[in-house]
């Protein structure tokens, strides 16, 4: 049964709420919804109080435990570590009470205070994103230059050393704490549901859709449509199926509430109304309900977005792509490093896997291809081989078991690969020959994956890919690899294109780490 309603209009039933996709086609009239508060609190604190989204508090309650005991840890450990860990502290041979007070409580409780300065503790920043470390780094050299400035202003003879042990030791145990804090969060929202935002999506059907795909696409990120109210009204919607109840012309406090959110997304072209997002905004105040806005600009990270209010109008000014520069230098320079000393030590992890190869089928080590690479240059891609050697002549009688789509061939269970080649491949060894084309420059550790020079022109948007060099790895292997539509992967691709940076590329190592030890989408 449909889930459009009007003002007069409420659901039909409740039973089907709990069905994945729900089908538009009908409503039925009720009573009109009576008039949501608007205004401004009487309290800011009770507002405070009032929020309906609370999973960030005991989170907060327990970095802040997590955080004080790293310092304490990181400054038990440089006393242990260094002979003259009280040097400087007046009397402290004798009586060590001011030394313990300042290592053991004052010092771990002024980190918390410049975390806390610096909003490392921000629920917006919690959870998802490079944002919390970057604060807690921020905070991290603030509380080196506040310690260096007290020594300096009371001329206290500090011992460099452990000082800087236990600044180090303290940042370096803060942001594992919150490594594992944030994967704890993660597999409570992914395996449970909770500790999230549910969300009831305004606009209209298409643009709450797109909204819908994008926010769901990482059940990481704990953000969940409960509901969508469309703008266009009802009729917009009927005969469309959708995973969530739509709903037309309700007051949208009230929506909330019956639903049981916590957050508006107002999506779109909705948002483009200045004097209703206002009155919005307004009709919010002390209801404890959140409010965040998804403009049209899709696929475009946030570094690059820029509010300037001109004259009381919000304007986003998009910054260009930076394809050039220091940091793309910086970026080549880590790619040659890196790729230089991953051969030096890999030495015997390829004489070990050559050996393999030429015990389970005769022929060459190693597989050569022909790959487009940056600006549309061709370039042989370097890979250990995983099939028989007579994969190619196999494959024009395998091409209508494709299980994907796009450029790309792919079977999960092709027969052409010999067995230490389906090892190869799950444990992602068989692309370390490609640090060769990553040491020659021709590719980059991180990058959009290369394809087949031989799978006709690179047109339309696909192209743009070609603006960085390919990688070994990239959105696509963290977020899929094989599992993903050609579509899919070519949006990561551009996404990465048009919004790389060091931070990102460091992000997507790490991350690469996980997906090849649990052989997700390798085949």
């Amino acid at each position: 049964m449909g889930e459009v309603t009007t003002s007069l209009q409420r659901p039909v039933t409740n039973t089907g709420r709990s069905q994945l996709v729900r089908h538009v086609d009908s409503f039925e009239i009720q009573p009109p919804t009576p008039p949501s508060h608007n205004g401004v609190p009487r309290s800011a604190w009770a507002r405070a109080r009032r929020r309906v989204s609370r999973w960030h508090r005991p989170y907060t309650a327990a970095l802040l435990l997590v955080d004080f005991l790293a310092v304490v840890l990181a400054d038990w450990a440089a006393q242990e570590a260094f002979g003259q860990a009280r040097a400087g502290f007046y009397n402290a041979q004798e009586d060590p009470t001011w030394f313990y007070t300042v290592a053991f409580l004052l010092l771990p409780l002024g980190w918390l205070v410049i975390l806390w300065g610096n909003r490392a503790y921000d629920r917006r920043y919690m959870g998802l994103g490079p944002d919390e470390f970057k604060r807690v780094i921020r905070a991290g050299v603030a509380v080196a230059a506040t310690v260096s400035f007290i020594a300096f202003a009371t001329k206290t003879d500090l011992s460099r050393y452990t000082v800087g042990f236990a600044l180090l030791g303290a940042l370096v145990l803060i942001l594992f704490g919150r490594i594992l804090a944030r994967f704890t969060l993660h597999a409570v929202r992914r395996r449970v549901g909770q500790a999230g935002h549910r969300m009831v999506l305004v606009g209209t059907l298409p643009e709450c859709l797109e909204v819908y795909t994008a926010v769901t696409r990482n059940p990481s990120a704990g953000l969940v449509p409960v509901a969508i109210h469309i703008t266009d009204g009802y009729a917009a919607a009927r005969g469309i199926q959708t995973p969530v109840p739509v709903y037309a012309g309700r007051d949208v406090l009230a929506l909330v509430r019956e639903v049981g959110g916590d957050t508006i997304a107002v999506c779109g072209s909705a948002s483009a109304e200045p004097g209703e997002l206002r009155r919005l905004a307004w009709q919010l105040e002390g209801s404890g309900v959140d409010l965040v806005v998804a403009p049209q600009l899709t696929d475009i990270a946030g570094p690059r977005v820029h509010i300037r209010p001109i004259e009381g109008l919000p304007l986003l000014h998009v910054e260009e792509p930076t394809l050039s520069g220091p940091a793309l230098l910086a970026k080549n320079l880590m790619d040659r490093v890196a790729a230089g000393l991953g051969l030096l030590l890999l030495v015997p992890v390829f004489l070990a896997i050559g050996v393999a190869i030429r015990l389970s089928d005769p022929g060459p080590v190693f597989f050569r291809q022909p790959r487009v690479g940056h600006e549309g240059r061709t370039f042989r891609v370097w890979k250990f081989r995983t099939m028989y050697v007579d994969a190619e002549d196999r494959l024009a009688g395998l091409v209508d078991q494709n299980e994907t789509d796009g450029m790309l061939f792919k079977m999960k269970h092709d027969p052409r690969v010999f067995p230490v080649g389906r090892f190869l491949r799950a444990s992602s060894l068989d692309e370390l020959p490609q640090l060769i084309n990553v040491l020659w420059g021709e590719m980059s550790l991180v990058g959009p994956r290369p394809l087949p020079a031989d799978d006709g022109d690179f047109l339309g948007d696909v192209r743009r890919r070609l603006l960085v060099r390919p990688g070994m790895t990239g959105l696509w292997q963290v977020s899929g690899r094989s599992d993903l539509s050609w579509d899919e992967a070519v949006r990561l691709d551009l996404y990465y294109v048009d919004n790389w940076s060091l931070a990102y590329d460091l992000s997507i190592l790490w991350r690469t780490v996980g997906v090849v030890l649990a052989r997700k989408g390798a085949y």
